[in-house]
């Protein structure tokens, strides 16, 4: 019985440390906390990105309409890192072709990513699977 719960203890502690080596499937965006402040993801519409093995869409999707991408971009994890550059925007911005550094972390179905943005802001997005 000891050999038994050994073994499952040990199973879990491993499985824990298990990296993905890519984001594939769709991932809707569930709030983040910027400078400190915990921010609530928006209720009138949902941020989407769709992840293939190394570049995602981000579409805004909202209720009676269809869904509008908003972005494009591509990523490489490393480890717990993941490197992200945005490669077009529907808006002006300023991280367009700017590789971001970000802790990653996929915690049960929710990717949290850890950064500081070029302008020093301090962001921990959170994004959850949802296929």
């Amino acid at each position: 019985m000891r050999i038994v719960a050994g073994l499952f203890l040990a199973i879990i502690l491993f499985s824990s440390f298990h990296q993905i080596d890519n984001l594939a499937g769709t991932w809707q965006y569930a709030g983040d906390v910027t400078n400190g402040k915990k921010e609530a993801a928006p209720t009138e519409y949902s941020l989407q990105r769709n992840y293939t093995s190394s570049t995602y869409e981000g579409f805004v999707i909202e209720k009676g309409y269809e869904p509008q991408k908003y972005e494009t971009g591509n990523y490489k994890l490393m480890g717990d890192s993941c490197l992200e550059t945005q490669t077009w925007c529907v808006q002006p911005s300023n991280l367009l072709n700017i590789a971001i550094h970000y802790h990653s972390q996929v915690v049960n179905d929710t990717l949290v990513l850890t950064g500081t943005l070029p302008n020093g802001t301090a962001v921990e997005e959170y994004w959850k699977k949802i296929k």
